[in-house]
């Protein structure tokens, strides 16, 4: 086997703003495995919270290639994976990638579609949440209401501006402009704990239906016990990298955000949802900001979800790849082998609805 990468840059629509950062555009890394005539693809992208740049993106993939290409096959370069015998000690964003470009392979190789190698009886699909960044409440119903308009029945607003009241007003404007959608509420760790037991009350009365991270990650045991008290399901998502972080949270929390870039790939995202199964605590699955191809995998696995937020391919300007849909507010698992996406030729590449 043969593995190669290929780095791009993916721009985004609008920058996004949230609590901690506002972000324009994200690098991105492919890499590909060649087997037999055909390829698998996967994707990693950088991310400065998980400390992570093209460059060391690059560095890692170079060594997966060499240890990828010991492998007659990808078969039994899948399974020393899974062993942690191939990519030992690499990034989770990395082994996702490494994983995602074999599993594609394995798929092409046998006629089968990503999801029936992860045990799903057909093509899964679901609604996918779209995210609102923190802009104006004006700015926020009008990009509410054009989503509405598209299909979209559930909305991901970002908290955490220096000033709560203006998070509510922003909430306010949204479901004023969409009052049929489902709300869901990401301060990504913005609040202290006193404004959270002050404002997740208020935020149940305007209709929001579940909050993620509403703590500054770093003290599960606050999180846990916010949930407790909560009238709102508390979702756990930079308290909740890890199978070790879940199992610490399982029961005590409502939700756990799972991202494959950050839990190591779809293998570890199953075993995460076999721990939290009767747990009192429900899957959402979640993603970087990334094209088509890095959010493939995990729409394989949406009928394990209660929450899905699978957007970052729709808040690009240009998404080099395609297969996976999500502009009508519904993602859905490609039903060609692998993971069922394919190049966009650039002339294909629409602009991206902006979004926040």
């Amino acid at each position: 086997m043969k593995a190669s990468l290929r780095t791009t840059r993916l721009e985004l629509a609008e920058p996004l703003r949230i609590s901690r950062a506002t972000m324009a555009a994200r690098d991105a890394v492919w890499f590909t495995v060649a087997h037999g005539g055909l390829r698998g693809h996967g994707e990693a992208v950088a991310s400065a919270y998980y400390g992570l740049d093209a460059a060391t993106l690059v560095r890692q993939l170079r060594d997966a290639s060499a240890a990828v290409g010991r492998h007659a096959d990808p078969e039994s370069a899948l399974a020393a994976l899974r062993c942690g015998e191939l990519v030992a000690g690499a990034p989770p964003a990395v082994t996702a990638a490494v994983e995602s470009a074999l599993l594609d392979l394995v798929g092409k190789r046998s006629g089968h579609g990503g999801y029936h190698l992860l045990g799903a009886a057909g093509p899964p699909s679901a609604p996918t949440a779209r995210t609102l960044g923190i802009t104006s409440p004006e700015r926020a119903g009008t990009l509410a209401a054009r989503l509405a308009g598209r299909g979209f029945t559930l909305l991901k607003v970002k908290a955490g501006s220096a000033d709560p009241e203006d998070d509510l007003a922003r909430i306010r404007a949204v479901r004023a402009a969409a009052p049929q959608a489902r709300l869901l509420l990401d301060p990504n760790g913005a609040w202290s704990t006193t404004q959270a037991r002050e404002l997740l009350p208020r935020c149940a009365e305007l209709g929001v239906a579940a909050v993620e991270q509403p703590l500054a990650p770093g003290d599960p045991e606050a999180l846990a016990a916010l949930a407790a008290r909560s009238p709102l399901p508390v979702i756990a998502d930079e308290d909740a990298v890890s199978y070790e972080d879940a199992k610490r949270l399982a029961g005590r929390v409502q939700g756990v955000n799972v991202k494959l870039a950050k839990c190591g790939g779809v293998f570890a995202a199953l075993r995460i949802a076999e721990l939290l199964a009767d747990s009192g605590t429900e899957l959402m699955l979640g993603c970087l900001t990334a094209s088509t191809l890095g959010i493939a995998p995990a729409v394989h696995l949406v009928h394990r979800a209660r929450w899905v937020d699978l957007d970052g391919h729709l808040l690009l300007a240009h998404d080099p790849w395609r297969g996976i849909g999500g502009t009508d507010g519904t993602v859905r698992a490609g039903d060609r082998p692998g993971w069922g996406v394919r190049p966009r030729a650039r002339e294909e590449r629409p602009g991206a609805v902006a979004a926040g």
